[in-house]
């Protein structure tokens, strides 16, 4: 079965933030308190109870006020970092490529958290579970589109095969260059490829996306090295310790030994 993903064309949002809106809705989320930060964007980034968020970033450019939106949401990449190093198995990947989770198995352990090279899952500490957006995959299992781009007035969200949105979105790149000539493709080859592509028009780093997303060493060793050999680690690190507890009493023995072979002459 092919993937199924999102485009976010970036040049026809408007950061009316209704696809915010329909996620919490749609997932039955919480209201959550908070600040005013100096911007019009709410919340200041994703939280347990917010499974996607517009955000806003100003800049001035040739003496003008300009904005530049982007819908944040779990990437669903193509190999999925936070899948790897959960213990619980919580997380899987449907026949259409969406990253869920099962939350009866999930233990609050975090460890997809810190693998994330988008930082996008968060810990709910209210019910000790990791949350994240699933790509509404009960909504798709009824052949319906996500609840975000149902709710999306302007087109620039769609979902679709993978394929065919990667096609759209280099058309919509081609045609963007002779007014934005840094406009690109976002999600195509980043951390190995997502199901969640954008069309960009300046660097990934205005829109508040990493400019190049990685999944730490520590996470690869984790998973590459210390996961697979954790059993045989722990024998022989037990090992060690039985063989330096029996050296340590051989040593203390002999030293003993020969301290009395020196008192009695």
């Amino acid at each position: 079965m092919e993937n199924l993903g999102l485009l976010v064309d970036t040049t026809k949002c408007t950061g009316c933030r209704g696809c915010q809106v329909a996620c919490k809705q749609w997932n039955q989320l919480p209201a959550e308190p908070t600040t005013f930060k100096g911007t019009y964007q709410n919340h200041p980034d994703l939280t347990a109870n917010n499974f996607t968020i517009l955000t806003y970033h100003e800049y001035e450019e040739d003496g003008q006020l300009k904005w530049y939106f982007t819908k944040r949401q779990c990437m669903h990449c193509l190999d999925p970092a936070c899948m790897k190093v959960c213990p619980q198995k919580a997380i899987s990947q449907t026949a259409t490529g969406a990253v869920v989770r099962d939350m009866a198995k999930c233990v609050g352990c975090q460890y997809c958290t810190y693998a994330c090279p988008f930082h996008v899952p968060k810990y709910n500490a209210s019910i000790d579970k990791v949350t994240k957006c699933s790509l509404c995959v009960n909504r798709v299992a009824e052949g319906l589109e996500p609840a975000c781009v149902k709710a999306c007035v302007t087109g620039a969200l769609q979902f679709g095969k993978r394929d065919e949105l990667l096609a759209l979105a280099k058309q919509r790149v081609d045609s963007l260059l002779s007014l934005y000539p840094r406009a690109n493709i976002y999600g195509e080859t980043e951390a190995g490829g997502t199901n969640i592509l954008y069309v960009l028009t300046d660097f990934p780093g205005k829109y508040g996306l990493p400019e190049d997303p990685k999944v730490s060493p520590v996470t690869i060793a984790w998973n590459d090295y210390i996961k697979p050999y954790g059993p045989w680690l722990i024998a022989l690190t037990a090992a060690g310790s039985i063989l330096s507890f029996f050296t340590t009493r051989l040593l203390g023995a002999g030293k003993a030994a020969h301290e009395e072979e020196k008192f009695h002459g």
